[in-house]
């Protein structure tokens, strides 16, 4: 069952289409553990529908996601759930949160689009990266690091996953389809019918050819070591994470809404124009 709380779903096109919204709005649609089920089902449901074809990913409101949920309510619930958790704990719960739902969405084995406007930042990346084409609104700001799916040398390359990780910034919709992590830009008021476009033209294509071109590539993918490269990063970042001696995040409120310090410095770097 979906939760409709978190996540809407509709089918378009008679049925041909499947369309997951983020609807944690008043959050940005930050990805908290229960939203991270919600779209699990979503997906899931998607998958198992026959009828489905082709599944879009979009969020509603001006922002697809502001990445891992710090603050909201959800996020201050499983916080008080998880105090004192041991390292030993840790890693297979974060590891069923960050990484297995990227990989099992990422080989869903059906078309997946992800249509991007406003801020995509860190386990943002993440879930957009695991669909199979990315759109993108002219204002869209995308914003990674060496997070636990780590794709992003997959997804623009070693030496620019470098360049841009060691500088701490955020690049704009262009330059990420420069890039090539987007595959098209288009002004905000056009992405969902320029989306849902495209989303029809591949509807319209034999089922089976598709999901031969898929498993193809992500065959080839597969052979580079990319599975085993993502899991051997997760555990990279686990160790890092228990040995850290700076902190990554600050509370603004006592016991309420927390912030991650590189994307304050990365907005801060934005906004002086230091691109």
């Amino acid at each position: 069952m979906i939760d409709e709380t978190r996540v809407h779903y509709e089918t378009r096109l008679d049925g041909g289409i499947a369309v997951i919204s983020m609807a944690r709005e008043r959050y940005r649609n930050a990805l908290s553990q229960q939203m991270m089920e919600a779209l699990d089902g979503a997906f899931r449901q998607a998958e198992d529908d026959p009828q489905v074809r082709v599944i879009v990913l979009r969020g509603e409101g001006p922002v697809f996601s502001a990445g891992h949920d710090l603050g909201s309510p959800d996020a201050l619930q499983t916080r008080a759930e998880r105090e004192g958790q041991s390292m030993g704990q840790r890693y297979p719960r974060t590891r069923g949160m960050d990484v297995e739902p990227h990989l099992r969405w990422r080989n869903i084995p059906k078309p997946t689009i992800a249509m991007v406007q406003g801020h995509c930042i860190y386990a943002a990346w993440m879930l957009a990266s695991a669909m199979d084409v990315i759109f993108a609104a002219e204002d869209a700001q995308f914003l990674p690091t060496n997070f636990a799916y780590f794709s992003v040398p997959w997804d623009i390359g070693a030496r620019r996953a470098k360049y841009l990780m060691y500088d701490n910034r955020f690049i704009d919709a262009r330059e990420a389809m420069d890039w090539g992590f987007v595959q098209d830009v288009f002004p905000l008021d056009q992405l969902e019918a320029k989306t849902m476009a495209y989303a029809e033209r591949v509807a319209a294509q034999d089922p089976f050819q598709l999901r031969m071109m898929k498993h193809s590539i992500h065959q080839m993918q597969e052979i580079q070591g990319f599975t085993p490269h993502i899991l051997s990063s997760y555990s990279d970042r686990m160790v890092r994470a228990a040995n850290t001696e700076v902190p990554i995040s600050e509370e603004t409120e006592a016991g309420k809404r927390r912030r991650y310090l590189s994307v304050e410095r990365a907005r801060a770097n934005h906004e002086a124009g230091d691109t």
